[in-house]
């Protein structure tokens, strides 16, 4: 995928993206508002405290009186929830999007293109890289080109990311540079999209993206560092306490263990890293830092790529365009003895599919692995492996989730912005699987939910709208879109608190407000559970608390 980085970018420019210091305050009396604790024994209480950053009374505002060295939080009305947390996201993607040229939102190619302008006549040297168009949404109805690229910003290298981060559209100096013609072949589980007569049109779509990677800028440490900064200020803002770090690269693994033990990692990070570095994990197995504030110990695999662009693999060619099926981007020999050996060396697996063939496939490798060890050489009696995205799913196929089992990492801001192309990509009839959370649910599987950001925009309350409404943020949902796998509040609740604690095998300490329990809080200026669906996401975090730590309030 290509990573949006910048030498441009300044310093400065990064810290002021990043959320100020917190003050520490391990003794807290949280009150003044409804509080939802996710315990089916007691929902809801009027007050908690908390001592050393662990909860110690769960209750009635006049049960217990707090230490006498506590911070008092009065909540003013607002509601407070265990902390929520994002079960699948790019850290570093979500600090770039604040320091590179973001295309998130635009509605058209023209308007795309002239934000592309306007950062090229502000940045007249470099490499120009960029993220966040999707043109599904726009007139156009295209993807964009090395021509549009070219008239806004002629003789200018260009990278610009899909939202998917599965394909990129390149300018024509681009092209030239890393010498992509006509006679260029895609690599394996890439395609390079060419015009009638044969040319490369500037779209590269999976495994063709490595071609212009080496024209990609590489960040130093100093801006590496502030762009984590980047991503915890805005995420702590959202009121997200903790998020799994999918494709974290391994060499930052370090600079963010440093960070958490300097106190500069405010949120929970549980590390996924990228495939290519699995045997570096496997070899000295699951890491911690930071008093479990940074846990490295799942490896990210890509079995086939996005919808948007094609690139998922379907088990029959897609319906908007009957010459492909997508594309896969791993195999089982390729996979199989990392599979095996993660099992015998603890390190949880966690693999990208989003067709239905992907799914199927990754389903069966996951099974073919776990029968293959005998469970006498695992080391986790639980490995509790993950499917990322599980997207599309023949219903045929839904007995893998709840059978071996697999845990289903999804995001629900992937429907609601898919429902405007999905049906024609794929299909009514192959709906019947598509973003099945309601159903997986109902067969008992764990479904932890997540935003995909800066795929998404990352707003906890969008994706909670959209787990429990499963209509854009317009109120549109369209006749053919499932209606009923929409799940209840209380689902969506645990989707974003619990099951992300269970997936990272915390459920113990995370995930519900509880006694004994670390004391992540997340407060909301409204009522998640009670407000019409329609006013969820015009709602906003107001209090951010991690480790009886106060990372984030609003004024």
């Amino acid at each position: 995928m290509i990573r949006s980085l910048m030498k441009a970018v300044t310093l400065a420019g990064c810290l002021m993206a990043a959320a100020a210091p917190a003050a520490f305050a391990q003794n807290l009396l949280i009150h003044g508002g409804t509080i939802y604790t996710g315990d089916p024994a007691q929902p809801t209480a009027e007050q908690v405290i908390v001592r050393d950053g662990r909860i110690v009374s769960v209750g009635a505002e006049t049960a217990v009186a707090g230490p006498a060295d506590m911070r008092v939080i009065d909540l003013k009305g607002a509601t407070l929830f265990p902390g929520f947390t994002d079960g699948h996201a790019h850290l570093d993607g979500i600090g770039w999007r604040e320091m590179t040229l973001n295309l998130e939102g635009s509605t058209s190619v023209v308007e795309a293109m002239q934000r592309l302008s306007d950062w090229a006549r502000a940045h007249p040297e470099g490499v120009i890289v960029g993220r966040g168009w999707i043109e599904t949404h726009w007139p156009e109805k295209r993807f964009l080109t090395a021509a549009d690229l070219d008239a806004a910003a002629p003789g200018r290298i260009v990278l610009l990311s899909r939202a998917d981060g599965h394909a990129v559209a390149v300018s024509g100096a681009a092209l030239a540079a890393a010498k992509v013609d006509a006679t260029t072949l895609a690599p394996s589980g890439g395609e390079i999209l060419k015009d009638a007569s044969g040319q490369p049109t500037g779209l590269l779509v999976d495994g063709a993206m490595v071609l212009v990677e080496p024209l990609t800028p590489q960040a130093d440490a100093a801006a590496t560092r502030a762009a984590y900064r980047a991503g915890f200020g805005v995420y702590a803002r959202y009121g997200w306490t903790g998020v799994h770090f999918m494709s974290a690269p391994w060499k930052d693994v370090p600079l963010l263990e440093t960070m958490a033990r300097d106190g500069e990692a405010p949120l929970r990070v549980y590390n996924s890293i990228d495939m290519g570095d699995a045997r570096a994990l496997m070899a000295g197995g699951p890491r911690d830092a930071g008093d479990g504030r940074v846990i490295t110990r799942a490896i990210k695999f890509y079995a086939d790529g996005a919808l948007g662009s094609r690139g998922a693999k379907l088990f029959q060619p897609y319906s908007d365009r009957p010459d492909t099926s997508g594309l896969m981007l791993a195999s089982r020999e390729q996979v199989m003895p990392l599979y095996q050996e993660a099992l015998r060396t603890g390190v949880q697996i966690a693999t990208h599919a989003i067709g239905d063939q992907g799914n199927h496939d990754v389903a069966a490798w996951y099974e073919e692995a776990l029968r293959s060890v005998p469970k006498s050489e695992w080391k986790l009696a639980d490995p509790r492996w993950r499917i990322e995205h599980a997207q599309i799913i023949r219903p045929a196929d839904y007995h893998y989730f709840d059978e071996l089992p697999i845990i289903a990492s999804m995001q629900p801001s992937h429907a609601i912005g898919d429902l405007h192309f999905a049906a024609e990509r794929l299909g009514d009839a192959r709906l019947d699987g598509a973003y099945a959370w309601h159903t997986l649910v109902d067969r008992g599987v764990i479904v932890v939910g997540g935003s995909d950001a800066p795929v998404e925009r990352g707003d906890p309350l969008i994706e909670f709208y959209a787990a429990v409404a499963r209509r854009d943020l317009n109120g549109f949902q369209g006749p053919d879109w499932r209606p009923n796998e929409a799940v209840d509040r209380a689902t969506a609740l645990k989707m974003f608190t619990l099951w992300p604690a269970y997936a990272s095998f915390r459920e113990d300490e995370l995930g519900t407000i509880e006694v004994g329990k670390r004391a992540d809080f997340t407060a909301f200026n409204i009522d998640l559970m009670t407000v019409p669906a329609a006013d969820i996401p015009k709602g906003h975090a107001v209090l951010t608390v991690v480790d009886g730590q106060v990372v984030y309030r609003a004024d």
